[in-house]
């Protein structure tokens, strides 16, 4: 069991699939940068997380619910959960729902995602979670993602590389991808054409630059 300090935002997770440096610069270095991609997931998602529920007999949605998981590590929040009830109290079935911007990806940074809130949702509740949905907001349409052996075993694999990454303190080298580093908010503080870049951790580059530059100042 994990205590409340050592739990890992499961954001992180798509983070550290995306890019295992974008994963250090955010939640090792403290860096962020929002851009076009950022701002318009940010504001889809302020829409959907307002806490509130409906309710309907035996059916209740959660809208903005907060989850963790002690046993797992993680806490986060699921912009839907919807709620099956049993007649006699208690929940017998929970799905959860996420919202994205643009379309599906072939990728799983999304579906780690919704296997972890997942993975929560079973140890609140003491049921399991078979399944959940993504809705892409260019699609309109949802898409249900099967929480199998292979995609459970992956999620718990990423969260056992946070910690290691956690545990070393280091940010990973930078490397080029032009797909992936020219959509990232944080291209410009990566630096990942610069050779110098490397594994060294920004704070420390830009420290040292600060540093050359009052020299030179003072000369």
């Amino acid at each position: 069991m994990y205590n409340e300090d050592d739990l890992i935002p499961i954001s992180a997770l798509q983070h550290v699939l995306f890019c295992e440096r974008q994963y250090a610069l955010i939640h090792i270095e403290q860096i962020w940068k929002e851009n076009f991609f950022t701002a318009e997931g940010k504001v889809l998602h302020e829409r959907v997380d307002v806490e509130h529920h409906e309710l309907r007999r035996l059916f209740r949605q959660e809208f903005g619910m907060a989850i963790r998981s002690l046993g797992r590590g993680l806490i986060g929040k699921c912009d839907l959960v919807e709620l099956y009830l049993a007649p006699g109290g208690g929940v017998a079935e929970a799905m959860p729902v996420e919202f994205k911007r643009g379309k599906g990806k072939e990728e799983d940074v999304d579906r780690v995602q919704l296997c972890a809130q997942a993975l929560c949702l079973e140890e609140m509740f003491s049921i399991e979670v078979p399944r959940g949905q993504l809705y892409y907001l260019q699609e309109h349409r949802r898409t249900s993602v099967e929480i199998d052996g292979l995609l459970r075993a992956k999620t718990v694999s990423l969260v056992d590389r946070i910690r290691a990454l956690l545990d070393s303190g280091t940010t990973p080298a930078a490397i080029y991808e032009k797909r992936k580093c020219d959509r990232c908010s944080l291209v410009e503080v990566c630096m990942p054409k610069s050779a110098g870049a490397g594994g060294k951790r920004v704070d420390r580059f830009v420290q040292a630059q600060i540093r050359a530059a009052r020299a030179e100042c003072a000369l």
